[in-house]
């Protein structure tokens, strides 16, 4: 059976949307949801090192919280980078699994980046337990998974994040301005409104997820695996 069909992804991500509405607040999607609040703050610190920065500390929690404390870099490339950031983790993730017969390598590489993080930027217990332990299964996975599982995993955390950026957009800086999120530290550092920032980031994402999408969907697909 040929898994590389554009149909079989659009089910796919029909599936995942699905789940994410649909078990929003179930226990089973907290690992997921933590990922990409991981992939948020890991895009700040990136940022914060790539802009001539230092990054303090990186911390998650189990509530799905996370924050990065850092000195110095651009902070306006800062700022921006933690949605727009894990968006493009996500976008990068399913173009790989799509278009590359490497799947395997490609998990391997993401469990050596979260490992990386564990020990390079993490500065709380539960942050480094969950980020070398999802380090920890994804090398797992890209070790004994099998080339239809590894393209299976990439697909869905690229699916997942590129679905839930948008709607964490939407709650944190339109339906709930008031919290103070990155784009209210924008506007407060930079002038704008929160809603403004968020608006803006909500149309570069749904235009980047377009884009993923489409060129997904018409690169050369990689064949068929076997039966």
């Amino acid at each position: 059976m040929n898994v590389e069909s554009p149909w079989t992804d659009l089910l796919l991500l029909a599936i995942i949307g699905a789940a994410l509405l649909l078990f929003w607040t179930s226990p089973a999607l907290v690992p997921l949801k933590i990922l990409i609040v991981l992939f948020h703050e890991l895009s700040h610190a990136l940022m914060t090192v790539v802009t001539g920065g230092e990054v303090v500390s990186l911390t998650l929690s189990p509530d799905q919280g996370g924050a990065v404390l850092s000195r110095g870099g651009n902070r306006f490339l800062i700022l921006t980078a933690g949605y727009l950031g894990s968006l493009a983790i996500g976008c990068l993730l399913y173009l790989l699994a799509r278009g590359s017969k490497r799947d395997a390598l490609w998990s391997g590489l993401l469990a050596v980046v979260l490992a990386l993080t564990a020990f390079i930027f993490t500065r709380n217990l539960f942050g480094f337990a969950f980020t070398f332990g999802a380090a920890l299964a994804i090398g797992a996975i890209a070790r004994w998974g099998g080339a239809g599982v590894n393209d299976l995993v990439l697909k869905t955390v690229g699916l997942a994040s590129m679905l839930y950026v948008p709607a964490d957009i939407v709650s944190d800086t339109l339906s709930r301005a008031h919290l103070r999120s990155d784009a209210r530290m924008l506007a407060e550092e930079f002038g704008g409104f929160t809603q403004m920032w968020g608006l803006l980031w909500l149309l570069v994402a749904v235009a980047a997820i377009g884009v993923t999408l489409f060129f997904g969907w018409h690169r050369p697909h990689k064949p068929p695996l076997p039966t």
